[in-house]
């Protein structure tokens, strides 16, 4: 009778606004406070420094902010604890949170509070670093915050739990034994695959091996081929079979289906062994050995040559060591969303400074591994709701098996990487951008400078890629000083590279007066949006430059070059 009140309605409201302002008070401190040193608890990062300047707020933002909290916190308790509509929220979206008043109500506030957070993350006033380290802080506590990731407050998880008498409990501790026995979250079912039988299976093989990769030769899919061969150089942070998961989507395959004789690395997965090699041991025995090895096998003193991700980095930091040393022996270049300007490095950014990478430079310069499943982690949480609290609840609070998808099968079949490499790699690229100021990095004994790179070059960024951004891999265009063609696609850094012609997804953007203004944004505004796959439009680029045809070979290698073992060969098969 006593709720029904109007009196004790007044009060109850007054006492939930000055609740309202006190808990504002005290997350506006504790927000002062943060810590971003917090994010060290993230594999492979190492230490970011530790408290931050003191920090201040723009009071307007922060006025509007603490208004519309306390309005919608106030709607919240005027809809008297019943479900409220959550659904929006993918975490949420099951029809148990919105039968469960109280999961409705905690998901509510929860959405609310992380609203509120991330708006004093924006109202901060400071430089662009420090914002977005506090940014990315809390993004990750309000991430690992939500009530979903909790049996206590997830209801789906709980009605699952019921409806198979905690049949779902037991097979998630199932899982979450079998994820730490492997070293990381399951993303899907990786007993299903196996590389060389269902994923990277297209036909080759095996034509030169050292300590550092396996060159392999594809078999060709025409009678004749263009007489320039093909060489692709993928990031050694990851296997090469991305671009061979199956044989519709096969970047691999469909260059061998265009006439070209494609030669792949595959990068051995470094143990103790190499854990001394260095950016100069990767550049001179690997990039450039496969350069020569395939102009050998081919006869062909000219080759096209293709680098993704940090394979370009690499591929064309070799070039510009052999044009220092007077050779040009690519008559073109893919570089496929790579960053060679490290201006716009996008979220990494946050990590990168003096204190890191001296930190990571004492750790790993001298000798070490930078082990592969940290650094997969640290991608993973650069999505954290997507690539890990959504896994943690599937596989562990509701005890299901992830579904298959060779995609992220290869993203969990991780590498190592030597530390000095990681470290040369931290310094020279992230943190001092040297390899765009001529003469400033020295590589193989040689001074460094694009602007000898006057061949013709494909670039390619992908628009939602969290780690090239578009605007980083589109600086290329205004440091190399060759012919040049830049294309954007849809989607993020993998799925817009593996976008096949046949499945006539997403599509890509180009600018028919070639034109490469300064910014990105500026190229956009000229730049018309095509329907389908980027990989037709470069098909046509790489066939200008791909020579005549001859009749193609029907052997691998040539010479000393023998086939040793079938495609895919044994370094890709090696786990961490």
């Amino acid at each position: 009778m006593g709720q029904n009140n109007p009196d004790f309605l007044n009060e109850a409201t007054q006492q939930f606004q000055q609740a309202l302002t006190q808990g504002w008070t005290q997350a506006l401190e504790a927000f002062k406070k943060v810590d971003v040193g917090a994010t060290n608890g993230l594999p492979g990062l190492g230490a970011m420094p530790g408290k931050l300047p003191k920090i201040h707020f723009a009071p307007e933002k922060m006025q509007e902010l603490q208004q519309q909290y306390s309005k919608e916190a106030l709607s919240l308790l005027s809809e008297g604890f019943k479900p409220a509509k959550v659904a929006a929220d993918r975490r949420f979206a099951d029809a148990s949170w919105n039968e469960n008043p109280l999961a409705a109500y905690s998901a509510a506030v929860y959405l609310l509070n992380a609203r509120t957070l991330m708006g004093m993350a924006d109202a901060v006033e400071a430089d662009a670093k420090t914002r977005n380290r506090i940014r990315f802080a809390v993004e990750q506590w309000v991430a690992a915050a939500a009530p979903s990731n909790f049996l206590a407050f997830n209801a789906e998880a709980q009605k699952k739990a019921i409806e198979t008498k905690g049949e779902s409990i037991a097979k998630g501790v199932q899982n979450l034994v079998h994820d730490i026995q492997q070293g990381h979250v399951s993303m899907t079912d990786e007993s299903l695959f196996e590389v060389g039988k269902n994923v990277a299976t297209t036909e080759g093989a095996v034509v030169f091996e050292n300590d550092l990769f396996q060159l392999l030769e594809y078999k060709p899919l025409t009678a004749k081929v263009y007489e320039k061969p093909f060489l692709l150089v993928p990031p050694c942070i990851n296997k090469f079979y991305i671009l061979d998961l199956q044989p519709e989507n096969s970047l691999i395959r469909y260059a061998v289906s265009q006439g070209h004789r494609t030669f792949v690395v595959s990068w051995r997965n470094p143990d103790a062994s190499l854990d001394h090699k260095t950016w100069d041991n990767y550049i001179e025995d690997a990039v450039i050995k496969a350069i020569t090895v395939a102009q050998e096998i081919s006869g062909s003193p000219s080759i096209n040559a293709l680098g993704f991700c940090v394979g370009g980095t690499m591929l064309t930091t070799a070039l510009a060591v052999l044009a220092a040393r007077g050779e040009k022996p690519a008559a073109s270049l893919t570089l496929l969303t790579t960053l060679l300007d490290f201006t716009d490095t996008g979220i990494l950014d946050v990590f990168i400074d003096e204190a890191f990478v001296k930190f990571r430079e004492a750790e790993l310069g001298k000798g070490g591994l930078m082990k592969g499943t940290d650094l997969a982690s640290t991608f993973s949480f650069l999505r954290p709701n997507d690539l890990v609290w959504n896994y943690v609840v599937g596989n562990y609070l509701k005890g299901e098996t992830p579904p298959p998808f060779d995609l992220l099968y290869w993203n969990s079949d991780s590498t190592n990487l030597p530390g000095p490499f990681y470290a040369w790699y931290l310094r020279n690229t992230y943190l001092e951008n040297k390899l765009i100021k001529p003469g400033k990095a020295t590589v193989c004994g040689e001074k460094i400078d694009l602007g000898k790179l006057d061949l013709p070059v494909y670039i390619y960024g992908s628009r939602e890629d969290h780690i090239v951004p578009i605007g980083g891999a589109y600086g290329s265009t205004q440091v190399l000083p060759g012919k040049k063609r830049f294309v954007m696609g849809a989607s993020g850094h993998i799925a817009g590279v593996i976008n096949p012609p046949a499945k006539n997804k997403r599509s890509h953007w180009i600018r028919s007066d070639g034109k490469l203004p300064k910014t990105q944004e500026a190229w956009l505004e000229g730049a018309v949006e095509h329907p389908g796959s980027w990989w037709t439009d470069w098909a046509a680029w790489l066939k200008s430059h791909a020579g005549k045809q001859i009749a193609a070979p029907r052997t691998y290698g040539k010479g000393k070059y023998k086939a040793t073992m079938p495609a895919p060969g044994s370094y890709v098969k090696v786990k961490v």
